[in-house]
């Protein structure tokens, strides 16, 4: 998928993302890495969203609260025209996975919806109302530390992350890190060196397992390593809202 340079109403998007191998990725690991998914373009003109406080509805300086080093900003409703088109434009996508994923592990509740809309009137009417996508700004010295972003009691079992910076250009360093903790076993971790375009979607919090009695959960986080030097963007699409 290409949403060549859809800042506006006439976005261009073109579903070419092998969607198949994707999401046979992202089941059997929790996570999957997909090459230029956005422009160069696309990409500037997100991160350049970062210095227009009008877009959002918060900042956070995680040092403050131990998340790491390194700041990001909410967007506020109405979503920028790109941030939303992604949110709406992958959703389906993965929704199937999302139920499949409930169905193995018995967790008892309704299916998520088809649609993303109707997932975000689910979340509105539990008092989950404000936005999740976010802006992320990392300089020289910054990380973030392995986490989790469940932001209440409904939330979308998949998040992606969108890079929008040059490896080795405008920053160094800075890998995305990604942790599987399965039962009685040492944690599992993967190092990821997305460039500029690249997208990871990545479970928010637990995959299934089949194991000799069925599924069992592996819980997964994620986080930053430090970034050695430059400015290092990127872009969160979390699909349910917070409280």
């Amino acid at each position: 998928m290409h949403p060549r340079e859809a800042q506006s109403s006439g976005a261009d998007c073109s579903p070419d993302i092998d969607w198949e191998r994707t999401l046979g990725r992202l089941d059997e690991r929790g996570f999957a890495l997909i090459h230029h998914v956005l422009t160069r373009r696309s990409c500037e003109a997100l991160a350049t969203l970062y210095g227009d406080q009008r877009q959002f509805r918060s900042r956070i300086d995680m040092s403050r609260y131990a998340f790491g080093r390194g700041e990001y900003k909410y967007f506020k409703y109405p979503l920028p025209a790109l941030v939303q088109q992604l949110r709406s434009l992958i959703y389906p996508r993965v929704a199937p996975l999302a139920n499949q994923w409930r169905e193995r592990l018995g967790i008892e509740q309704p299916p998520y919806p088809k649609n993303l809309s109707d997932f975000i009137e689910q979340c509105h009417r539990a008092g989950q109302q404000r936005p999740t996508p976010l802006l992320l700004k990392y300089g020289p010295g910054d990380f973030n530390c392995l986490h989790q972003d469940l932001y209440g009691d409904i939330f979308f079992p998949f998040q992606v992350t969108f890079f929008l910076s040059r490896r080795g250009k405008d920053f160094a360093g800075g890998e995305f890190v990604i942790a599987e903790q399965q039962p009685r076993r040492q944690s599992r971790i993967e190092v990821l060196a997305p460039d500029q375009g690249d997208a990871v979607i990545l479970s928010v919090d637990h995959r299934p397992v089949r194991g000799a009695r069925g599924y069992y959960r592996a819980h997964l986080r994620h986080g930053v390593s430090t970034v050695r030097s430059g400015a290092r963007y990127t872009l969160g699409i979390i699909f349910h809202d917070a409280k």
